[in-house]
């Protein structure tokens, strides 16, 4: 395992039981996205599907539903606190057709050629190396087999990101840059650069739409909404070190971020993302 790898494993074990916690918020947020990636998969009844950073399993148990008892879904993620969450609920909702794994998608050993198709909701954009990652991928499709994926682009075009990050950066000034292409929610921003990475990891009929919707971040109070974020914000947004009083101010800033948000239905921010589609 890579350096890189290492670090995002144990970033996503450490933050896995806030995700946990926040499940229900993120997945409001979030599945208008899934769906979408879902329909251009358009899994049939008996198909093998791989779910790539599926999280606490929420698409992976809808596409367990829709692939029925004929077919099977297996769930990856680097995130054991996630994973004993998709468990839990797959146990739940009977759905024996399901199978989850701790692992890094990009460089786990497949069986070759056994997936009918492979899908994620934000959850392939931190492979460590692309290319490598999506050949993986590749050869665990079948010949033929489809890939659809959904991503974000670019931050300045999803105001769910920037707009708490704004209010973070009036108290603490802005963050240190960072590697647009490093392993990350946005490393896929680029339509070019997802064409390219396809492309060389052997992927062909790649098509990449883009989708345009508001997120809803859902109701709440101020101070739960401020708790939220405060709680999903990168670990190294607010020193460990900060004073009391620069919390105070920070959380008084999203605060009002909040507020200026909201509306009878809740908050609702602007998202921007990237409709992927290939085939092996």
């Amino acid at each position: 395992m890579t350096d890189v790898a290492e670090e995002l494993r144990s970033y996503w074990n450490d933050r896995g039981p806030v995700w946990v916690e926040y499940r229900e918020r993120l997945d409001a947020m979030l599945a208008p996205l899934g769906e979408a990636a879902i329909a251009r998969l358009h899994p049939d009844p008996g198909e093998h599907v791989l779910d790539i950073g599926c999280g606490t399993g929420t698409t992976s148990l809808e596409l367990a539903r829709l692939v029925g008892s004929s077919g099977h879904v297996a769930g990856v993620d680097v995130s054991a606190p996630m994973l004993d969450e998709a468990r839990r609920r797959a146990a739940g909702a009977g759905l024996d057709n399901t199978s989850f794994v701790v692992a890094d998608a990009g460089a786990h050993q497949f069986e070759p050629g056994h997936f009918d198709g492979a899908y994620s909701r934000m959850g392939i954009m931190f492979f460590a190396e692309p290319v490598a990652g999506f050949t993986n991928l590749r050869r665990a499709l079948r010949p033929g087999g489809r890939l659809s994926f959904v991503c974000w682009r670019s931050p300045g075009e999803n105001s769910w990101v920037t707009e708490p990050g704004q209010a973070v950066a009036e108290v603490l000034g802005p963050p240190a840059s960072v590697d647009p292409d490093a392993p990350g929610p946005f490393s896929l921003a680029s339509a070019e650069r997802i064409s390219s990475t396809l492309t060389e990891a052997g992927l062909v009929d790649i098509d990449i739409i883009p989708h345009d919707l508001p997120l809803s971040v859902g109701d709440g109070t101020t101070d739960e909404l401020v708790r939220y974020y405060l709680d999903l914000l990168p670990a190294a947004a607010i020193p460990d070190n900060a004073e009391v009083h620069v919390l105070d101010r920070v959380k008084a800033a999203l605060g009002a971020m909040v507020e200026r948000r909201r509306t009878p239905e809740g908050i609702t921010m602007g998202g921007a993302a990237w409709l992927v589609s290939a085939r092996a």
